[in-house]
């Protein structure tokens, strides 16, 4: 017997549209929209088909790497020095990306829970307190190091 079932919401054609909307640079987000699902059908559709998700990844990544060579190449020339300062604001912002005053890095935050980790082994008399504190900061000093998601979503 044939099985039954809800008819896929990606049929070929919508599989076909979301890569060729994602190899020009567009978001899942842009492809979802076009096709009309969610971002989330998209994912769940490569979750169940590797061939798919081969697809994605590899129309995604394809077309970073263009942008990306052809921001390299713009950088080479002397006169488009700001496709150089753009690439390695984004590569390296901790040390490049222009920062207002009320901006702060992880860095700095390192530091404010360092010394508010003294400040507490100073003032608060209680170990066992002391010592709960000084654990729970040092925790939130680890969460603010965890990277990130690789964003292709």
């Amino acid at each position: 017997m044939a099985k039954r079932g809800r008819k896929p919401v990606l049929d070929n054609i919508k599989r076909r549209e979301i890569i060729a909307i994602l190899s020009v640079g567009c978001s899942r987000r842009t492809a979802a929209k076009y096709v009309g699902c969610a971002v989330s059908t998209i994912q769940n559709t490569a979750d169940r088909d590797a061939t798919f998700a081969k697809q994605l990844r590899e129309a995604e990544y394809t077309t970073e790497i263009g942008f990306l060579k052809n921001i390299k190449d713009a950088a080479n020339k002397a006169q488009y020095w700001r496709a150089a300062a753009w690439a390695l604001e984004r590569k390296n912002p901790e040390e490049f990306a222009a920062r207002g005053p009320d901006v702060i890095t992880v860095e700095q935050i390192s530091h404010l829970l360092s010394r508010l980790a003294e400040i507490i082994v100073e003032e608060v008399p209680v170990a066992n307190t002391r010592k709960a504190i000084i654990k729970r900061l040092d925790s939130l000093g680890r969460e603010l190091q965890q990277p990130k998601g690789d964003g292709h979503q």
